[in-house]
């Protein structure tokens, strides 16, 4: 059962819930016997506001200024970080910067190219200090948690998935140039996020694991964004009912809520992962005052959820596989109907002719990465799967221990000859699968995957070109408990097995042996290897007065993730060029975009070089006249650019080139009902991209310009209206707005970007 409070609650010694009203004070003060806890005072008592504090170098907790203990990157990300940096001024890594390969792992597509990106990143870290983490080491998470994590620190990371809330460390998943900004010594500046408590209660079922509590949770809060864009502090006395690899795998999942970042209690468990990993100096007790209030709380008891399946295309799609397997075709006709919004209904997409004689058939199962890789997870379906098969039909299972000292503790306790034996395929550290990169399924085939998203395209399909296949996510349990069925869906909690539950044994010469450890040690004669794919940022230009813009693209879909703005999977070789991969841009949402937006650009391009932008783009004539009959246009100073619509774009990855594809293109902006996430839209600032807010219908369709006077001004100005005009409709003025932007931000966009930002 997950029940969501109306309204904000206090915490009392961290069990004792009493809602927010008149009456609030007067209990506390019995509970507690004091009578001067203000609510401003019980919002201090929080964990996650002593973290905050702790890190916050403003001069209130109002408007913060963080600056992070540690930095980590993966290899899609890694290289245009440092390129941004360099560019930037940077002269050496002033805090720790863990640079990881476990994305670009696989090098067989490109060339030469992944493994390009990783002798550039290996070069850096002993340049500027750094530490290195080879391929098939280790996923960035897994490292992190093992490596980095120190309790009441915090954690700044270029991947969505940066969470370490279970281990007491506050970790935040940003685009590329946040961490360009540590690096080069400034400041992380957001308004004080609300926290919400997650009170945890009672104890899961024998079958249940933690993707099945994330799931029912995501399934609870994301689509009324109850927690977007704020922090979840796990507490209650349900937390001393879970492992710590099961509060991981919670944990890791939250990102899928989009909320900022999580904290938990600490207590005995986690002091003893701690000296598991040989790091007990970085552990401390952490908890709640004893009067704590928070934003909202969401009650789960454990005891109450069952094993979960998420279906196509959302992890908040989530059902209970009991209900689903009741209830089989009414809901696989609801999952179609929707999967046409996210489809575009261009290409015929079917569910139902999975059901064979009632059941649902899947035709691979994956258990992998930062959610599905742990220690515990494989050591359950390998208990599942003893003495089992998975069959020779068309399902496969695959598995991908999280990093080499689980993968070696597995060896030692048998568990990999189990799998083995049973047909399961396993494989090295690798966050492929979780992206499109890895185990691609057939056309039209359904994956059961233990991983952190099923959006389209997640698992590789290619809608432009004809071919679908979708995923499902599950916990490893009823993954495992599938295959025993040789494919047929199945609730762990309808299989018989006993969990062994072996004990972890940490082995450190793993990475004492194989990782390069440069920190405080920066080597400046080292020359840094750049292969052929590894390119410059184009240069970008200052903000004019008067701005016009184009819509090359109107995305009416509820939501637009961003790997629908710039696709995962094959497209990784490219994202250490960014005219290369700017091609792919919504190149599986709409194709059409970059043609359109590189017309657009041919016009700018022509005014920057002191040309007549109309012999490019010969309809610019008609859009210059009609704004001179209201306004006086300076024709050679007003910059010309793209921009796309969409309803509520960025939900999912921090990659920041879902915004700096569109900037390399030319485009100048975003227009959105809302932004899914702070994430994406700090993206678009750092590249200079203003995020326009809309209210209302739109006055615009695709195809059209617009017109905005004065916008350097309204900027500078801090004016929360903005004056904007079709031009291709009578000059018809409508509204729009930027939301809250710090003064760095009004910088950043009026120069261009973050890099002529710091370049001054």
């Amino acid at each position: 059962m997950i029940k969501l409070f109306d309204k904000g609650v206090y915490l009392l010694n961290g069990k004792d819930i009493i809602e927010e009203s008149k009456e609030a004070g007067l209990a506390i003060s019995q509970k507690t016997g004091n009578e001067d806890i203000s609510k401003d005072v019980a919002k201090a008592g929080t964990m996650a506001y002593k973290i905050l504090k702790s890190h916050n170098t403003s001069d209130n907790m109002t408007n913060l200024k963080i600056k992070f203990d540690k930095l980590i990157s993966h290899d899609i990300t890694y290289v245009g970080i440092l390129q941004t940096a360099r560019a930037s001024g940077l002269e050496k890594f002033p805090l720790p910067y863990i640079l990881t390969n476990c994305h670009n792992s696989l090098c067989a597509v490109g060339g030469t190219i992944n493994e390009d990106d990783h002798m550039f990143g290996l070069s850096c870290a002993k340049k500027y200090g750094g530490i290195y983490v080879p391929a098939h080491q280790a996923v960035i998470h897994q490292y992190a948690r093992e490596m980095l994590a120190e309790t009441g620190n915090m954690i700044l990371g270029s991947d969505s998935h940066t969470r370490y809330g279970a281990l007491g460390t506050m970790a935040v998943g940003e685009g590329g140039p946040e961490l360009v900004k540590q690096l080069l010594e400034k400041t992380y500046d957001i308004a004080m996020p609300e926290v919400v408590a997650v009170y945890l209660t009672g104890t899961p079922r024998k079958g249940v694991g933690p993707q099945d509590i994330a799931l029912a949770i995501i399934k609870a809060v994301f689509k009324n964004g109850y927690v977007n864009n704020k922090v979840m502090e796990f507490v209650g006395e349900g937390i001393n009912n879970l492992s710590m690899d099961y509060r991981i795998g919670i944990d890791v999942m939250t990102t899928e809520t989009t909320c900022l970042s999580s904290i938990w209690v600490t207590d005995d468990a986690v002091k003893d992962y701690y000296e598991i990993h040989n790091r007990p100096n970085d552990f401390k007790y952490i908890k709640p005052d004893p009067v704590a209030y928070y934003d909202g709380l969401v009650f789960v008891d454990l005891s109450q959820i069952k094993p979960m399946i998420a279906m196509p295309f959302h992890p908040s799609n989530a059902y209970t596989i009991d209900e689903l397997n009741a209830n089989i075709y009414d809901i696989l006709n609801e999952v179609e109907k929707n999967a046409l919004v996210s489809l575009d209904n261009k290409i015929k997409y079917s569910l139902k002719d999975k059901v064979r004689d009632g059941r649902l058939y899947v035709e691979q199962g994956t258990i992998a990465g930062c959610a599905g890789g742990s220690f515990e997870n494989i050591c359950d379906a390998t208990d599942i799967l003893d003495n089992k098969y998975i069959g020779s039909d068309e399902f496969s299972l695959s598995i991908y221990p999280a990093s080499q000292p689980i993968f070696m503790e597995l060896v030692n306790n048998g568990a990999i000859a189990k799998l083995t034996a049973s047909g399961a395929s396993i494989r090295t550290a690798f966050c492929g699968p979780c992206f499109g990169a890895g185990d691609t399924p057939a056309n039209n085939s359904l994956s059961i995957r233990h991983t952190t998203r099923n959006f389209p395209n997640r698992e590789g399909s290619k809608i432009t070109n004809g071919q679908i296949s979708s995923v499902a996510l599950m916990d490893a349990r009823s993954i495992a408990a599938t295959a025993a069925n040789k494919g047929y869906l199945t609730s762990a909690e309808n299989i018989d097995a006993s969990f062994g539950k072996p004990k972890y044994f940490y082995d450190s010469r793993i990475y004492d042996n194989r990782v390069y450890n440069g920190l405080n040690k920066p080597d400046f004669s080292v020359e840094i290897k750049r292969g052929p794919g590894i390119v410059d940022w184009p240069e970008m230009t200052e903000l004019t007065d008067d701005l016009i813009l184009k819509i090359v693209s109107v995305i009416n879909d509820p939501v637009t993730t961003t790997d629908e703005l710039i696709p995962s999977g094959e497209t990784s070789s490219y994202r250490s060029n960014p005219l290369a991969l700017a091609e792919y841009t919504l190149s599986r949402k709409d194709p059409e975009y970059v043609g359109r937006a590189k017309e657009v650009q041919k016009a700018e391009k022509a005014r920057v070089a002191g040309e007549d932008v109309t012999i490019s783009n010969p309809e610019l004539e008609n859009v210059y006249q009609a704004i001179e009959k209201k306004f006086k246009i300076d024709r050679k100073n007003t910059q010309i650019g793209s921009t796309i619509y969409a309803v509520k774009p960025g939900d999912g990855s921090a990659r920041e080139q879902a915004a700096s594809c569109q900037k390399v293109l030319g485009g100048f902006a975003n227009i959105a009902k809302e932004y899914a996430t702070k994430r994406y839209r700090s993206n678009l600032i750092n590249w200079g991209m203003l995020p326009f807010v809309i209210d209302g219908d739109l006055p615009f369709s695709n195809g059209d310009y617009l017109y905005i006077k004065d916008i350097k001004k309204v900027i500078q100005n801090k004016d929360s209206d903005i004056k904007a005009y079709v031009v291709n409709k009578d000059m018809k003025e409508f509204s729009l707005s930027l939301g809250q932007l710090t003064d760095d931000e009004r910088e950043i966009i009026l120069k261009g970007c973050l890099i002529n930002f710091y370049r001054g």
